[in-house]
């Protein structure tokens, strides 16, 4: 996947497979399936899935459905603006009577590996080492007392070793991080109180201003590029914070629409710092707004509800009654191809 898109379709058809056959333990031919879908899905990648599920699942109908409707579905309201941090990108969409408005969907590539590069950059710079889980072991010399001892793997690959270093520098970020209340000032955070953190291999490291500074590029990107190591962006147009993102999402819908979204912003992803973004997002957002508007900014406080928001919504929406008739079923395959799914799953 890459900013919420499929890259390699070989390796999705082994994912439904495994979950299918290994997991669910199903034969997808005796079961309809709903797939939920990014806002800014292509009718190419859309075609693509169809006829995977159609062809080698042989499923009886099939449906797709907006990564943003769903959340929206599962916190009860057919009519809202979705914010969805993910790992990969941010996407803001407007959502108005159970559709998504394609003109309001609005994209970023700042997401949480994003922050997790910057973390790892950041604490590179300071000469930190993080040591894979892998690469070592503990071993008693005396009680209480552990002494590290490396371990060789000489046939691990670089990006094996990379993805374990990421999965460390995602805890610390995760654990030490904070939303600033106010926008990050190099000066006004230099002698802020550091945070203590206790790598896998024993050796403490302290965190300090960066622990507000990295959390604060989701409102002001361009911050990610004081940080050494850490690469310009190459279409900087695209790159905005989350306020911005917003306003541009509601600006673009109907102005009869606008003060509806602006007063149910509905915040998606697993992250901890979700809900830490909630009051600094309304703040920011309400400054920019028109003075009669109201800007509420809503997340649910239990962070499985927000990382599995999608899922939950597309159980609602599948056990509707009205939801049965809109089906795209294999005999309507089979009569108009699979360009047809793009009417039957606007």
């Amino acid at each position: 996947m890459k900013d919420g898109t499929v890259m390699d379709w070989d390796v999705v058809d082994n994912i439904w497979n495994h979950a299918f056959r290994r997991r669910l333990l199903i034969n997808p031919e005796e079961h309809p399936m709903l797939i939920a879908e990014p806002s800014i899905n292509s009718a190419q990648q859309r075609e693509k899935a169809a006829e995977l599920m159609f062809e080698k699942y042989k499923v009886p109908a099939l449906f797709l459905a907006k990564n943003a409707v769903l959340t929206s579905f599962a916190s009860g309201r057919a009519t809202s603006l979705v914010v969805d941090s993910g790992g990969g990108s941010t996407v803001v969409s407007a959502v108005h009577d159970g559709y998504v408005l394609q003109k309001s969907v609005a994209t970023s590539p700042i997401g949480g590996e994003f922050l997790t590069d910057c973390m790892m950059k950041s604490l590179e710079s300071k000469g930190v080492v993080i040591r894979p889980r892998y690469s070592f072991k503990k071993k008693e010399v005396s009680p209480g007392d552990y002494k590290v001892v490396d371990l060789d793997f000489p046939n691990t690959t670089d990006s094996y070793r990379l993805y374990h270093m990421r999965a460390i520098a995602s805890d610390i970020k995760e654990t030490v991080c904070r939303v600033p209340d106010t926008p990050f000032d190099e000066v006004a955070y230099a002698n802020v109180p550091t945070t203590s953190y206790e790598l896998p291999d024993g050796q403490t490291i302290e965190v300090g201003a960066a622990r507000f500074k990295i959390p604060d590029i989701l409102f002001n990107p361009f911050l990610s590029q004081t940080i050494p190591g850490i690469d310009g962006f190459g279409d900087s147009t695209s790159i905005r914070g989350l306020p911005r993102m917003v306003l541009e999402s509601v600006n673009r819908c109907d102005v009869d629409i606008r003060k509806e979204l602006l007063s149910s912003i509905l915040l998606s992803g697993g992250s901890s710092s979700i809900l830490q973004l909630k009051d600094r997002l309304e703040k920011e957002v309400l400054e920019e707004s028109p003075q009669n508007a109201r800007v509420k900014v809503l997340a649910s406080g239990n962070s499985t509800e927000r990382r599995f928001s999608v899922w939950i919504g597309g159980s609602i929406l599948a056990s509707l009654g009205s939801f049965q008739q809109m089906w795209f079923s294999k005999a309507e395959y089979e009569e108009h191809g699979v360009s047809y799914i793009q009417r039957k799953c606007p």
